[in-house]
């Protein structure tokens, strides 16, 4: 990532313009053309800097329901099961935690049923039990840490680990 990207990701982060072509308009705020907002953008998820781009929606008022879930998975086993998690469409997204509970994943579906089926289809294919958490109740709380500062501090630290390199050597 560099300045230009973290730039792009800082004005992305509060919304997206709801005109015709809302990438041309990101682009002009950024000093950027449309094809060059989106081949960024493309690069970013790529390359695992970003790993979704999209709307968020409050599914439960279309009926459907996004649902935190968690297994506690053998550590020589955990690749295996990650694949067979991920396969599942109901996934969203999953991420290794270092916990019992170590692996924890997101499932939407377009009814609580088909959320309570993707639990199932988890069981029986890991032997696993699936530890649900749906959700209670919504917060909305923003918490920004601009890209550009991540970036810096990032920045920041490899200065520091060069420097140290240099010493040791």
């Amino acid at each position: 990532m560099d300045a230009t990207d973290a730039m792009l990701i800082d004005r992305l982060h509060g919304g997206l313009p709801l005109t015709e072509r809302p990438f041309a308009e990101v682009g002009i705020d950024v000093g950027l053309s449309e094809d060059e907002v989106l081949q960024r953008l493309q690069r970013l998820l790529d390359v695992g800097l970003l790993t979704r781009f999209g709307p968020l929606f409050q599914i439960e008022r279309a009926g459907g329901q996004f649902m935190l879930a968690a297994l506690a998975v053998p550590d020589s086993e955990f690749d295996r099961i990650a694949a067979i998690v991920n396969a599942l469409p109901a996934v969203a997204h999953n991420y290794r935690r270092t916990h019992q509970l170590n692996m924890w994943f997101v499932l939407a579906g377009e009814t609580p049923s088909k959320v309570a089926q993707a639990c199932e289809a988890i069981e029986t294919a890991t032997g696993l039990k699936v530890y649900a958490f749906p959700k209670e109740r919504e917060f909305f709380v923003e918490l920004r840490l601009s890209a550009q500062a991540a970036l810096s501090a990032h920045e920041r630290a490899r200065s520091l680990q060069r420097g140290a390199h240099d010493v040791t050597h």
